[in-house]
Formats: structure tokens, C-alpha cells, sequence
């Protein structure tokens, strides 16, 4: 297994901070969009697609402007985040992404992530 490549999107989401925050950041919000079904003890999350377990562990949150998880049995340093930015001019709300993926696996990893946000924006009732 090579080097995993960190890289960073960002998406502009009409919702207010609160309101994404929740959507990232727990359980059921998580299952609306990002997994099948999302559970949780303490800061051991389980993501489930198609019957599929992924566990991770919530490494870092701060209410409502970001969460960083990383994948069990993922390297060191490597880890996901989601991280809410307001414009403080304009206070547009972004999602900030930041993942890891193999090298010939950024561009599939993007479009995952694209897909996921286009669900999420779709549950926020945001174009």
C-alpha cells in the first residue's frame, strides 16, 4: 500500500453553522446523508453502507465548526475532516473537506465526497 495523499475540497452550503453542524457531526444527522445507517459509543463511530461496518473514532470536535475522525486500522495521520467556514464577508457557509486517498485514487475519492455533499445539500433543502 503507497503513500496516501492528503487533499482538500470545499463545498458552498446554504444552511446556517448550527444547523450543518448537526448534520456532521452526529449519529442521525451522519445517516441522512454520509452512510446508510451511523451509530455511536462515546468517540467510536460506526458507518454502515450496504450492510457494511466501518468503524471510527472521533478525534476532534469543536461545536459547530468542525469534526476530524479517522478510519480504524487507517495510518497514523491520516484521518477525515469536516470543517464549517463562514465567509465573514459575504457569510457564505462552506464545507471545507480534507481526506486521504491513494495517489490514483484522489479524483474517485473527489467524486465520492461530491456525491456525499449532493445528498447533504439535498437533506438541508440547500441548491
Amino acid at each position: 500500500m503507497g503513500d496516501r495523499i492528503k487533499f482538500e475540497i470545499e463545498f458552498v452550503i446554504q444552511s446556517s453553522p448550527q444547523l450543518l453542524y448537526q448534520y456532521i457531526s452526529n449519529p442521525s444527522g451522519l445517516s441522512e446523508w454520509f452512510a446508510d445507517n451511523v451509530n455511536s459509543r462515546g468517540e467510536k463511530f460506526i458507518f454502515i453502507w450496504d450492510g457494511t461496518e466501518e468503524n471510527a473514532k472521533l478525534l476532534k470536535r469543536k461545536s459547530d465548526e468542525f469534526v476530524r475522525f479517522a478510519w480504524e486500522g487507517s495510518e497514523p495521520g491520516n484521518y477525515f475532516e469536516m470543517r464549517i467556514i463562514v465567509d465573514e464577508i459575504t457569510k457564505d457557509v462552506s464545507l471545507f473537506i480534507t481526506d486521504f486517498a491513494e495517489e490514483d485514487e484522489i479524483d474517485e475519492a473527489k467524486m465520492l465526497w461530491e456525491n456525499q455533499i449532493t445528498d447533504l445539500k439535498q437533506v438541508l433543502g440547500s441548491t
